[in-house]
């Protein structure tokens, strides 16, 4: 069970199927977060924070197993469905979309400041606190442009 929701529920599993490789599967758990924030589009943003939660708290449960010597298996992307639905809160529109490209590039590139710590501390809560950490900063981005807008 914790391998099947580590994977996003198979989706981590997509670019080793069909590229033969497991490069680029934190993107496709980042889509899966997408069609889940797509479909809480119009919920009030504590029905989107407990959803991010709740995606939290299955990720460092289903990666604890897979974290061993800081290990971060590419196709465990439960961590990247979570980070991304932190970055989804209360947010619609273009601030939604830059929220969304803000998080999976901090999370890809792992410049942001506190990005990168986060990665390096142990077990699942490294694997899981990365992704966190940059949705909270496509959050932040999402907001600032939603309040200018």
């Amino acid at each position: 069970m914790q391998r099947l929701v580590a994977t996003g529920f198979g989706v981590g599993l997509i670019p080793r199927k069909v590229f033969k490789t497991d490069n680029g599967a934190g993107t496709f758990g980042a889509a899966l977060a997408a069609l889940i924030g797509l479909a809480l589009w119009s919920a009030p943003w504590w029905i989107d924070l407990l959803v991010a939660l709740v995606a939290i708290g299955l990720s460092l449960w289903a990666a604890a197993p897979f974290a061993e010597d800081h290990a971060d298996p590419n196709w465990v992307v439960i961590d990247e469905v979570a980070g991304t639905l932190v970055a989804f809160i209360g947010l619609q529109g273009v601030g939604w979309l830059v929220a969304l490209v803000v998080a999976r590039l901090g999370d890809i590139y792992k410049v942001l400041p506190g990005v990168p710590q986060a990665e390096r501390l142990p077990g699942a809560v490294g694997i899981t606190a990365d992704d966190v950490v940059a949705g909270l900063y496509g959050l932040a981005a999402g907001w600032i442009v939603t309040a200018l807008l």
